[in-house]
């Protein structure tokens, strides 16, 4: 596993097949932004965060856009389990979660239920820990023809209507959906490194710079110039690079 520390958030890779990367946020010293530019994302998550003392657990299905959150001055740790396409809790179809959150009825420091059963709150370092619980109990499953399609593998025995039909059940999203949106986030990330904006659209496989300048003020809410000046008052969702192939 690889550790990485950027904007505040400590993030790292997972070994388990069902997790994409487990991050924490709040744990890191240096400057509060007053809000958080939420990046669309085409994968689900675990998201566990404390306000004012009391410890939330929701599970916040891919967003096909940005959201801004404002940042409370009693905003503590956060921990998210990013999880691998393809992976899905059985009792709750990710197509109904698609720019929703869902939050468990009844919390406290240590606990939380999900599926009107409760379980211990994970943390960053044994985040597996309580996915291996979940796929155990039946909760937690995976189709990993879902994860091999969206890298680019062959699916040759596997009729297409067939494979779309599985990638929207296990994801919520089209393959389309999922690659422009994959494609926005690696673009953000060439943008912030100072890239020309030519070879970040030749790079992250967009036909031109205005396809370029259309898909960040879609999927970011901010134009090129704007992510590269950055805004100390506000600061982006957690990105990196995937498995995910972008280019058409």
């Amino acid at each position: 596993m690889s550790l990485e520390l950027a904007g505040g958030v400590e993030q790292r890779l997972s070994d388990s097949a069902y997790v994409e990367r487990v991050y924490r946020a709040g744990s890191v010293a240096g400057p509060v932004a007053a809000r958080m530019r939420s990046v669309a994302n085409s994968n689900w998550e675990l998201v566990v965060w404390c306000d004012r003392g009391e410890t939330h657990v929701s599970v916040r299905g891919p967003e096909t856009g940005p959201t801004v959150l404002e940042l409370g001055p009693g905003a503590g740790e956060t921990l998210g389990i990013i999880f691998s396409h393809g992976a899905f809790l059985a009792p709750m179809p990710v197509p109904a979660l698609v720019d929703t959150v869902v939050s468990s009825p009844h919390t406290t420091a240590r606990s939380f239920v999900l599926q009107g059963e409760e379980w211990e709150i994970p943390g960053y370092d044994n985040a597996e820990v309580f996915v291996d619980r979940l796929v155990r109990a039946g909760l937690l499953v995976r189709d990993p023809l879902v994860t091999d399609v969206l890298r680019g593998d062959g699916t040759a025995l596997v009729t297409p209507r067939s494979v779309q039909r599985r990638v929207v059940a296990a994801t919520g999203l089209t393959q389309g959906a999922i690659r422009q949106i994959e494609r926005a986030r690696q673009a953000v990330l060439l943008v912030q490194q100072g890239m020309p904006l030519i070879e970040v659209a030749q790079s992250a496989g967009y036909h031109d710079q205005p396809h370029l300048a259309r898909s960040l003020t879609r999927f970011t809410g901010r134009t090129a110039s704007e992510l590269r000046r950055g805004d100390g008052d506000e600061m982006l969702s957690l990105l990196y690079k995937t498995d995910v192939e972008v280019r058409p």
